[in-house]
């Protein structure tokens, strides 16, 4: 996830997709674990519906005859966004929007930090009082089970809501996938409904300081292995120079982006699934407790001193300092950094997919950011057509073009071909990275209503390897309380 102040890019990735206090508040609201089953009678009182479907209709049924964007003028809808490049991207293009629909747009501004209690609070009420959201496709496993959020797969097939040039497959296959799920645990993702529409995103890989590289007449490194002894003999702590930044602190986030993504590529799964439906944590698996340890080493070795603290404004604002010498995390996180003014490394930076797994595979774990529909909305057509604007193709480009050059990574692979490209002069290796790690990015998480509990377990245990404690020991702790936690 990532914020608009230009010297402080955040990445929620990224994200943030940010730092994460956010989420560990949500974590907190949710009661460590997921208010939804725990509160089901009391969301019902509210008209809500819990794990059994939505009690609200869906809107898209009532949408008859021809497309015209002017069906609903004369609404006035109310958005809840959080301050964020994309958000600051669109606002100058709002009267754009409302010139071709005659719908108005009340944009109601959180700050992260407080983002997403307010909007767990404002869902659960069953008032309505917002009509769109942003959301990462995460929290679709915590808002959609109780039927907060409108399924919106209904409202893309029906002719008379959505225009004929929308082409919802122009949108990349693994953020489409990412943002569908069917609330089973340990089902695939892209089954089920269509609960967001993905806006903006994030791939995970290694963004570095190529001028220090270019002094060296060194390359980023192709493996894993070979990436853990590039970085620690990049690593100068006498002179406050060290060779790799990504997360460590106490929250779900710290696994997403860099840990979630090589994980991958070496092989690892969190979970298996049995022919009854129960998940097994696989954290502990001996593939898994190879690469965590290696992880760890990686961090003491090669790592910022503070790793326990780091999450993704400390990680960008070291490599652009020249603290850090490589940034594993989101590309959209570090792609400000590169620009005149934003850091005092600008110009310096360049992309690279980061190790390959040892079968040469580039999975990559992603984070987007979303629009849904609160399925309490009384103004259903008017908040479609404003998420249908805003993820077209058209008012896309004009957010690339327009967007103080913030809006990287466009969810449509026309506009990333076309528009954004045309931005990418001086940010050496960005789209080739972004094209070798594509066809192979998407959320890599099995998804389960646990998630955020589980996930920032995970974290503290990385935390206590880090400290001292057995690796294998702690991996098998972590597993048996997540297998419990996933199945209850």
């Amino acid at each position: 996830m990532t914020r608009p102040e230009p010297r402080n890019p955040r990445s929620a990735g990224m994200l943030p997709i940010g730092p994460d206090v956010s989420r560990r508040q949500l974590l907190r609201l949710l009661g460590i674990g997921g208010a939804a089953a725990a509160t089901a009678s009391a969301l019902a009182a509210c008209g809500v519906g819990t794990g059994g479907g939505p009690a609200h209709e869906n809107g898209a049924g009532a949408v008859t005859g021809g497309f015209d964007w002017r069906k609903a003028a004369g609404t006035e809808i109310s958005v809840l966004q959080t301050p964020h490049p994309y958000q600051v991207a669109f606002q100058p293009l709002l009267a754009e929007f409302t010139q071709l629909t005659g719908i108005k747009v009340k944009a109601d501004l959180v700050a992260e930090a407080d983002y997403f209690t307010r909007l767990n609070t404002e869902l659960a009420s069953g008032a309505g009082n917002y009509d769109a959201f942003m959301t990462g496709a995460y929290f679709i496993w915590t808002y959609g089970p109780p039927g907060w959020m409108e399924d919106l797969r209904p409202w893309l097939n029906n002719s008379a809501a959505t225009g004929p040039d929308y082409n919802f497959e122009d949108i990349y296959e693994g953020l489409r996938r990412s943002t569908s799920w069917d609330f089973q645990t340990g089902s695939p993702l892209g089954t089920g409904g269509q609960w967001a529409i993905p806006w903006g995103f994030e791939t995970n890989v290694v963004c570095y300081n190529k001028a220090e590289f270019d002094r060296r007449g060194i390359k980023p490194a192709e493996t894993f292995d070979n990436f853990i002894q590039l970085a620690t003999d990049l690593t100068d702590r006498a002179n406050n120079r060290y060779g790799v930044a990504f997360r460590g602190s106490r929250s779900w986030a710290t696994i997403h982006p860099g840990f979630m993504t090589q994980f991958t590529r070496e092989g690892c799964v969190d979970y298996s699934k049995d022919p009854s439906g129960k998940l097994t944590a696989q954290m502990n698996s001996a593939k898994a407790v190879d690469f965590t340890r290696k992880w760890v080493q990686l961090a003491k070795a090669a790592g910022p001193t503070s790793w326990t603290t780091y999450d993704y404004p400390n990680c960008t604002q070291d490599l652009g300092a020249g603290t850090a010498m490589m940034v594993y995390d989101a590309d959209s996180a570090t792609y400000p950094l590169n620009i005149k003014g934003n850091a005092a490394e600008a110009g310096s930076m360049a992309w690279h997919p980061g190790p390959a797994g040892p079968d040469g595979n580039y999975n990559t774990n992603l984070w987007t950011w979303s629009l849904a529909m609160n399925a309490a909305s009384k103004k259903k057509l008017a908040a479609w057509l404003f998420i249908q604007w805003a993820t077209g193709k058209e008012a896309q480009t004009k957010a690339v073009q327009t967007g103080q050059r913030g809006f990287a990574d466009p969810t449509r692979e026309s506009v990333f071909n076309g528009a954004f490209k045309q931005t990418l002069g001086n940010f050496p290796g960005y789209q080739d990275t972004f094209e070798r790690v594509i066809s192979s990015t998407d959320i890599k998480f099995t998804p389960q209503k646990q998630f955020f509990k589980t996930t920032e377990d995970w974290a503290v245990a990385l935390q206590d390897i880090y400290s001292g404690q057995d690796a294998k020991a702690r991996l098998d702790a972590l597993a048996a309380a997540s297998t419990t936690a996933v199945n209850t």
